[in-house]
């Protein structure tokens, strides 16, 4: 298969007074054009840390990437330039944030935030950059007249269904979701993820998806990651690694779903570091 994204021996660390952590410690992944990579692991695992990776926004002092090696299309991501990288970001590899008040401009409407992105990387008109972005507010469930408020002027869900919006605006090559369904309501988290299924068909797209949910893993990824203190303790594809779980880990994971077939079940926990 055609790799798109190749990760070799990558440390990531944080930095405070009292101690240096290792969020990702020595981690290899790869990924294929056109298929979508669950990444599953606990809140502090690294996931999130790994995607900031890939785009090249670990920031000094407080974060490093140490070592390591990020290639995109076999070229150098942590090598380019800063206006390499802002050409980069949003047009070939977008991500849709975990919390969407760190991708949104308070003092900017939020058509005027998802236009401006498309009027960078595409060669058209600001009023067909307006219109577009119109247009990608009602794909995921939002008046197109709406795109002249600003963000306070949303919920939190809404929120979110806007950067999913400005996120897949200018159809990535590779998308990096960090739970982008979390706080939509199951009709809109269905069409979200259609949406996401449609840009994967069209335009051959890969998509890394960050996710607490096992069953969102088995119903739309081809892959998945199993990650833990800053490693990869396990991959596959979703039927090997679910069906046969190797590290005991991802035994623990699944093991913690409850088993609503035998009653009330008994969840059992998985031990900290």
């Amino acid at each position: 298969m055609d790799k798109i994204l190749e990760i070799k021996d990558l440390h990531v660390h944080y930095f405070s007074n009292r101690r240096t952590v290792k969020a990702v410690n020595d981690l290899s992944l790869d990924m294929q054009r056109g298929r979508v990579l669950g990444l599953v692991g606990e809140t502090g695992a690294g996931k999130t840390t790994l995607a900031l990776s890939i785009l090249n926004m670990i920031r000094a002092p407080q974060g490093k990437i140490i070592s390591g090696s990020i290639r995109f299309n076999n070229t150098d991501i942590l090598g380019m330039s800063n206006q390499e990288l802002r050409e980069m970001r949003g047009k070939d590899i977008a991500m849709i944030f975990q919390d969407p008040m760190t991708a949104l401009n308070p003092v900017l409407t939020i058509g005027e935030q998802i236009a401006e992105t498309i009027y960078k990387h595409e060669k058209i008109s600001k009023a067909e950059a307006w219109s577009k972005s119109e247009e990608m507010l009602e794909t995921v469930g939002i008046p197109g007249v709406r795109a002249k408020e600003y963000p306070h002027q949303f919920s939190g869900g809404m929120k979110q269904r806007v950067v999913i919006a400005l996120s897949l605006a200018c159809n990535p090559t590779l998308l990096l979701a960090d739970e982008p369904t979390t706080a939509l309501d199951v009709t809109i988290q269905a069409q979200v993820l259609d949406l996401m299924r449609g840009l994967i068909k069209t335009n051959n797209t890969s998509v890394l998806f960050i996710t607490h949910s096992l069953g969102l893993v088995v119903e739309n990824c081809d892959e998945v990651a199993t990650m833990y203190a800053g490693e990869i303790v396990e991959y596959g594809t979703v039927e090997q690694v679910f069906g046969n779980p190797l590290h005991p880990y991802t035994r623990g994971l699944l093991g913690s779903l409850p088993d609503y077939s035998k009653g009330s079940p008994r969840l059992r926990p998985i031990p900290g570091l």
